[in-house]
């Protein structure tokens, strides 16, 4: 972006911000209304309401409002600087307005998906569990299966009717060039996601005062938990076996590593990628192994490994905290450095396997591509060979700075899933936002004085992530290591500003008996 013409940096500025609000929206709704009626029902709360002259419609709009204002305001706030490249001329109206769309109807849908899910849900994990995977299967499943079946059955046009459902299809047909070409599919496929949206609220509606009860499991279900549950856990030898290996070595690493099936699903998830990367790699053949894969590769691969690690670095603390379990904890003897060890050993069980995959792959692609500047989009091989270098570093120094932040935020937080994006938001999303601010503001002042635009911007990338990484994690490890116990007595937390979510302290509270100075890592 920098060093380019005025038309080259407003593309890549918008296409950059519209993409990076676009998916905001996209998953806003596995933070904000995944979990907002089931909530209600596991507090017994939700069947109050309906003792009133409340309808359905009245506490699904409600809870939609409620929950969704802060991603509504994050939103607007961000439409007015997707107008700044049209100071540039390299982006047309229409693409702003489109654009614009897109991205209130994506967060339409997100927010309906998470409500009608909640509605019948009770269970907080379950709900956002399926969100996620819905929006997942909406964005990128359904396409897939349809260019699948148009290369298979050699029906070009067969894919057409897997794709209008995806905001994914409707930000890429937002474009001008794409629009132009078919802009009956942009209109169809920003109806049908907004009717899907509204049909999903109204079946909300329709369930929410039908599914609050307590209802006895079937038969059926009770089967099915007790298969889960051997698959997850084992049978009881097993089980007994586990617990006393991991008690061995440490209480909380049993109490937070117990379900063996999370480094599987791990590694199922970087299973269908390679399916997905190998069934690319049939179709395009040669075409496939260039540097603009490999660099997409290695973006999913680097997002989908820390999305997770940081929503699982804190999670067993969350809920620990959220049902009082962390207090007991506390009071046994059990020290805040055996926890916090414990935690790390968990996320060592489930994610140094899977990490090490990654790494492995970032070197060998970055060993494997050719010495050619045309194969590797431009880049000199020196150039190249510092991404890769500079990329994995990141994803090590974000790994340890989610580590701290995901278990601060998990003790400091008044819900799991908010402590969850709290710490992706600080350790990853943060210095993107600085990094594309920085960017803008250089493209108008000094880009041409700047030699070597490619290096400098991958420095500044580099800088930038790893301040935040040392600021956030050095600042999370000493609150954990000096007021452990402090903010687990804290048992609700005073409304704060939006600076003081990102950069203060998740609450206030009176000092109680500080934390061992341990050094854990």
């Amino acid at each position: 972006m920098i060093g380019g013409t005025p038309k080259s940096i407003s593309m890549a500025l918008f296409g950059n911000l519209t993409g990076a609000a676009v998916l905001y929206c996209l998953f806003s709704g596995v933070r904000a209304t995944a979990d907002c009626l089931s909530e209600e029902k596991r507090e017994g709360t939700l069947g109050l309401l309906f003792l009133t002259d409340l309808k359905g419609y009245d506490v699904v709009l409600g809870k939609l409002a409620g929950t969704s204002l802060n991603a509504l305001y994050s939103l607007l706030a961000v439409v007015p600087l997707l107008a700044v490249p049209l100071l540039l001329g390299g982006i047309t109206v229409g693409e702003f307005y489109r654009m614009a769309i897109v991205a209130i109807d994506t967060l339409l849908f997100s927010l309906s998906i998470g409500i009608c899910v909640s509605s019948m849900s009770r269970s907080a994990r379950k709900a956002v569990t399926v969100t996620f995977l819905l929006l997942i299967t909406f964005a990128a499943v359904l396409p897939a299966i349809g260019s699948f079946l148009a290369y298979a059955l050699k029906k070009p046009h067969l894919d057409q009717p897997f794709f209008v459902l995806s905001p994914g299809f409707s930000f890429y047909k937002a474009f001008a060039a794409s629009y132009k070409a078919e802009p009956k599919m942009f209109w169809w496929s920003i109806t049908l996601t907004h009717g899907l949206s509204w049909f999903l609220l109204g079946l909300s509606a329709f369930i929410a005062p039908r599914s609050w009860q307590d209802k006895p499991p079937g038969a059926q279900t009770l089967r099915w938990r007790e298969l889960w549950k051997s698959w997850s856990y084992g049978d009881s030898r097993q089980r007994q076996a586990f617990r006393k290996r991991l008690l061995n070595t440490n209480a909380f690493y049993w109490l937070a590593g117990r379900a063996r099936l999370k480094p599987t699903l791990v590694w199922a998830a970087f299973g269908l990628l390679a399916c997905g990367w190998t069934w690319g790699l049939v179709k395009y053949k040669r075409d496939w192994l260039n540097g603009g894969v490999y660099f997409i590769t290695a973006l999913v691969l680097n997002i989908l490994i820390k999305s997770w690690f940081g929503s699982e670095a804190g999670r067993q603390l969350a809920e620990d905290r959220k049902h009082g379990a962390l207090e007991l904890l506390l009071s046994t003897p059990l020290t805040v450095s055996e926890i916090l060890r414990g935690q790390r050993l968990a996320l060592q069980r489930q994610f140094l396997w899977p990490i090490i995959a990654v790494i492995s792959v970032f070197v060998i692609i970055m060993i494997a591509t050719p010495r050619t500047d045309d194969f590797r989009g431009g880049l000199e091989w020196s150039s190249w060979v510092m991404l890769w270098l500079a990329g994995t570093g990141m994803l090590i120094a974000d790994l340890i700075a989610l580590y701290w932040v995901g278990m601060w935020q998990a003790i400091s937080s008044k819900h799991p899933n908010r402590a969850a994006s709290a710490t992706v938001a600080r350790v990853l999303v943060l210095p993107w936002l600085a990094f594309l601010l920085i960017s803008l503001a250089l493209s108008f002042t000094v880009s041409n004085q700047i030699h070597e635009p490619g290096n400098f911007f991958l420095t500044l990338w580099f800088g930038l992530g790893l301040a935040a990484d040392i600021g956030f994690g050095g600042w999370a490890r000493h609150k954990l290591l000096s007021e452990f116990r402090l903010a687990a007595a804290q048992r609700s937390s005073s409304r704060q500003s939006l600076f003081q979510s990102l950069f203060g302290q998740g609450g206030s509270a009176v000092q109680l008996q500080p934390a061992s100075t341990d050094t854990i890592m």
